[in-house]
């Protein structure tokens, strides 16, 4: 892949609403004063209003709504009879607004806007068309990719085509159906003017490929969808993979920080650190952590950072890793260690030293109270909120201990550059080629070619453990095992598990806390609430989901 090195940072000031910022190496914008829409769009600088939707795609995998609570891999860190109605679906409510929602209608309003300056304000020279057809076909990808993610937790949508120029009380939301069309026609007509191995940072055709391949995938299970929708998206996601073999890299290598750009990645949302505040905004590295800055010996300053968000793994995710799986020491920390001097009665702490230990498997006794006079252990099976009771005869006493919940953070995105919950530079990867294999695994089995099936995953359990034709059988059930060993966090856990028809089922037997109290209701939950302000904005036109 190359990089888009000569294009300098800009500021762009106009009467209507077009304001971007640009994003390192990548996709950059120039200053201009003084200047309007009119007579400041022209073939020569249109593309920036291109960088412009891929910036506000960065909003989108910054905001983290309604794709991981209330799943089997992800609950709360609260105490296990606590409620959290995204969690638990408990008090489930329509919210005033939703930054899911925002963040995709962003995307959807700077594409309209593009496509529309492409098409009837901005004069192209013939040598310029094919640039013309470039710039549309990616606002066209980038804005079916948002509908897309709105459609999988809203249901049928506003399917808004115009460039936001006024104030509008007449918004009706699409049929389910036809929204899925809708995407699909835009994908359709997008991927052939799509470029094969595009700058980094822009949209390509495979990346187009294996988000229609999930589309596909996803409308397969619907009662409108057709017939050859499972075999529809195995072809795709076969073409997403095109010729790479994913263990052409290790596990470990694909998430090395050094190796951001690499050969794996579909697309990813960029960020870096470029001496511009807007390069840096991901936070992705605060999920998924307990306060670490808490323990004696970490500082605030530590290469953890600072809890993000209140939701961690489940006991079950932990369960899933077997020894030989490589992913495991990629993707969760089983230490924290001290970066500052400090002590715990007797024990002096030093930089360097560990402080908490998590075990594969629980220790023996004896094991148990030596270790303990040098850290504290949790045992797979004291995750959850609480604190054990004490051993007696150790320096490290849990009540000793601030956090009262503590757990394997996550590591797989660990920043090098951050500063507390924000300001991160690492990017966040939103499609990988071992992410396609599972889909085309899904697909062929949907589409009754169980071999093809099990050739996708064990492609994906091969890279990871070393073993060939680790599965001779395949089921939904195993395949939402290996998603959630390679995918969790980057992929949408709720949407999957909701696309399988298996969302009530997986959080009734592995989600802690909705088995102590959950309320899942299918006539209400598989579809998220229309926020009450979209509501508002159109009362006569604009309709809620049902029971909400």
């Amino acid at each position: 892949m190359k990089t888009i090195k000569n294009i300098k940072r800009i500021t762009v000031i106009l009467v209507f609403t077009l304001s971007f910022s640009g994003c390192e190496d990548y996709i950059e914008e120039e200053i201009y004063t003084q200047i309007t829409s009119e007579n400041f769009l022209d073939e020569n600088n249109a593309d920036q209003l291109i960088v412009g939707i891929y910036n506000a795609v960065r909003g989108v995998y910054n905001n983290y709504n309604y794709k991981f609570a209330g799943t089997d891999i992800f609950t709360t860190q609260g105490e296990i009879f606590s409620t959290s109605s995204e969690n638990d679906y408990v008090g489930f409510n329509a919210p005033q607004t939703n930054g899911l929602w925002n963040t995709n209608y962003a995307v959807i309003s700077k594409a309209n806007t593009a496509i529309n300056r492409f098409e009837n304000q901005i004069s192209w020279s013939p040598g310029m068309l094919e640039e013309k057809t470039y710039g549309i076909a990616q606002a066209r990808a980038l804005r079916a990719l948002a509908f897309f993610n709105l459609a999988q937790q809203f249901g049928g949508v506003v399917l808004d085509f115009e460039e936001p120029q006024s104030i509008r009380n007449n918004y009706t939301r699409s049929s389910e159906e036809a929204t899925y069309n809708l995407i699909i026609e835009e994908l359709e007509a997008a991927i052939p003017n799509l470029k094969d191995d595009p700058e980094t940072g822009r949209f390509s055709k495979r990346a187009a490929q294996h988000v229609l391949a999930e589309v596909y995938l996803t409308r397969a299970y619907k009662n409108y969808g057709e017939s050859t929708d499972f075999q529809t998206a195995a072809d795709l996601a076969v073409l997403a993979i095109g010729s790479y073999d994913i263990r052409s890299q290790s596990f470990a290598e694909v998430f090395d920080y050094d190796n951001q750009i690499n050969p794996e990645i579909l697309f990813a949302t960029q960020w870096g650190e470029t001496g511009f505040a807007s390069d840096r905004g991901n936070t992705k590295h605060s999920l998924f952590m307990n306060q670490v800055f808490n323990l004696p010996g970490v500082s605030r300053a530590n290469l953890y950072g600072e809890k993000g968000n209140s939701l961690m793994p489940t006991p079950y995710f932990y369960s899933l890793f077997t020894d030989n799986d490589t992913r495991e020491n990629v993707t969760i920390h089983r230490t924290i260690i001290a970066d500052e001097e400090s002590g715990l009665g007797e024990d002096v702490i030093n930089p360097g030293d560990t402080i908490v230990y998590f075990p594969k498997y629980a220790l023996g006794t004896a094991e148990l109270k030596e270790r303990l006079n040098d850290y504290w252990v949790y045992q797979p099976d004291q995750y959850l909120f609480g604190r054990p009771e004490d051993i007696e005869g150790v320096i490290y006493k849990y009540s000793l201990n601030p956090e009262f919940i503590n757990f394997p953070i996550m590591k797989k995105f660990d920043d090098q550059i951050f500063s507390g919950t924000g300001d991160g530079a690492r990017d966040t990867f939103v499609f990988r080629v071992a992410g396609t294999h599972l889909i085309a695994a899904e697909a062929f089995l949907g589409a009754g070619n169980p071999t093809q099936a099990l050739f996708h995953l064990n492609r994906v359990r091969e890279r990871a453990t070393g073993v060939a034709d680790y599965y001779t059988n395949i089921d939904l059930d195993t395949i939402l095992v290996e998603r959630a060993l390679e995918l969790i966090g980057e992929s949408n856990r709720w949407a999957v598990l909701k696309r399988m028809g298996k969302l009530e089922e997986k959080v009734s037997l592995y989600n802690p806390h909705y088995i102590d109290h959950g309320a899942f209701d299918p006539s209400k939950h598989l579809l998220r609430p229309i926020p009450i302000k979209e509501i508002e904005i159109s009362p006569e036109t604009m309709e809620q989901n049902p029971n909400y």
